[in-house]
């Protein structure tokens, strides 16, 4: 894309190609020239292939204006709910970051890379530990493939025991999206269940649903509306009376830190995503972490490598332990995304236990300041007394009013200097606001945040058309996000011909 509207609707000129100009200074070739079409085939090679051609002026100027305009947590507070947009602190850059680690190489013998080693075992230790299981892997590299991971060793597990007719798993109609997905890849057949009028597991459903073809429940807990599951024993009790297995979607954990296990539930296996509850960075695509913890009965299937300890102290050693002839396989290149497991690590070492717990408090704290404040302004999505770590709104009495949806709400907010929360997400919640604010922000920043959303509820009274036209202060004006998907172009064309 050359240029772009933007709301004033002049064009915001992106394009910087000039006929000769270049950011490159190459040496000479010292090797004998080989022809492309050796290299490529000739089948590969395009006669007119036309690039940019900038000095290295303009594309240092050109991406540090383009990261000026990109909004992250650094810069702002970053409500999306679901996600735990959390601050990560430099210290966990600084270790990532020290030679030692940074420098290491994948296929490096074993005997010169043992701190690493004893860092991802120790780290998985702690994990199981937080969670009340008895073992851990950190090769999944999300929380989804951390979920692929899962049913694969629910897969083997009731197959090793000869259970062949166990090809079912149920999912609450409030789960992440990618529960379905996950089960579904692993040959199993996906049977939802409702929430009931509190917004969590319908229990009489689900005792309706249990039977001997049941492979396994998944669960999130907090669930998708911000919710604790206190029927959460029950609820595994007659999963497991059934003969079935209980995952726990851990994506919400920033929640219980400290405070509760989900091991100690019930649960028989779940995920953790680093990048959310740990603090390791977010988005983009990577990179990620989704460890998955697992009680005794999952433990001999857990993909190889694992990592062994032969000693203790200091004469401990480490190395990895491909002999274990019940194990799913490997999931992941080398042992995932060891800097990641790195920054987790200095994370929960640098609070320990009494700052975990604060996290999983303050987090709680947080939400439900938000969701006091703003309860009168927007429906709250389910009437508990107390939400977890985010909270859900409904933008319903808007809409219902003056035609003003969540999703107006939220490009308003871009006006005030916010990223908007999660929209319509989770699908039970009629035009769902999602909120997380996670531990990390301040009661000011926070009061502002909250001033701006009760600002946008009286607009959407007095000037429902700000809204509907939002956002006005923006680089780029609203877009259609649809048109976009369905006509992508990533080929550059040149705006200039000279």
């Amino acid at each position: 894309m050359s240029s772009i509207e933007i709301a004033d609707g002049e064009p915001l000129i992106f394009e910087k190609s000039r006929t000769g100009r270049t950011a490159a200074n190459l040496p000479e070739c010292d090797v004998p020239s080989i022809p492309a079409s050796l290299l490529l085939g000739a089948e590969n090679l395009r006669n007119n292939l036309p690039l940019p051609e900038v000095s290295e002026l303009d594309v240092v100027r050109h991406f540090t204006h383009l990261s000026q305009r990109n909004y992250s947590i650094d810069g702002g507070f970053y409500p999306l709910g679901s996600c735990t947009m959390k601050y990560n602190p430099k210290v966990n850059e600084k270790t990532a970051g020290m030679p030692g680690f940074a420098c290491m190489h994948p296929l490096q013998p074993e005997e010169t890379a043992q701190g690493a080693l004893a860092l991802m075992y120790e780290l998985q230790k702690m994990l199981a530990e937080i969670c009340g299981m008895a073992a851990a892997t950190l090769q999944p590299a999300a929380g989804a493939h951390g979920e692929l991971l899962s049913m694969m060793m629910v897969h083997a597990y009731h197959r090793e025991r000869g259970d062949e007719k166990r090809n079912i798993v149920i999912i609450p109609d409030s789960a992440h999206g990618t529960n379905p997905a996950s089960a579904a890849r692993c040959g199993f057949k996906v049977k939802g269940i409702p929430s009931n009028e509190r917004g969590c597991v319908n229990l009489e459903s689900l005792a309706q649903t249990v039977n001997e073809n049941t492979a396994a429940l998944m669960l999130t807990n907090p669930n998708t509306v911000g919710l604790f599951e206190s029927d959460i024993q029950e609820i595994c009790r007659l999963v497991h009376e059934a003969g079935g297995l209980v995952y726990c979607d851990g994506a919400n954990m920033n929640a219980m830190l400290g405070i509760t296990r989900p091991g100690d539930m019930g649960f028989d296996v779940m995920h953790f995503n680093l990048h959310k509850t740990f603090s390791t960075p977010h988005g983009g695509g990577g990179p990620g972490c989704g460890a998955v913890s697992v009680q005794p009965c999952l433990e001999p299937y857990l993909p190889t490598p694992t990592i062994k300890r032969i000693g203790k102290g200091a004469s401990a050693v480490y190395s990895f332990d491909t002999d274990r002839p019940k194990s799913v396989g490997k999931i992941h290149s080398f042992y995932g995304a060891f800097l990641i497991a790195v920054r987790a690590y200095t994370y929960i070492r640098s609070l320990g236990a009494e700052g975990l717990r604060e996290i999983g408090e303050n987090a709680v704290l947080n939400a439900n300041y938000i969701r006091a404040r703003l309860t009168g302004h927007y429906d709250i999505a389910y009437d508990a007394k107390f939400c977890m770590h985010e909270v859900v709104l409904s933008a319903n009495r808007q809409k219902q009013l003056n035609g003003v949806r969540a999703l107006d709400i939220s490009k308003r907010l871009m006006d005030y200097g916010y990223h908007p929360p999660t929209n319509y997400f989770p699908l039970i919640v009629p035009e769902a606001l999602m909120i997380e604010p996670t531990e990390t922000e301040s009661k000011q920043t926070l009061d502002k945040f909250i001033d701006a959303m009760i600002q946008i509820s009286k607009e959407a009274e007095t000037d429902p058309e700000l809204l509907r036209s939002a956002p006005h202060n923006t680089v780029v004006s609203r877009l259609d996000e649809t048109a976009a998907v369905k006509n992508l172009d990533l080929r550059w064309e040149p705006l200039f011909a000279e």
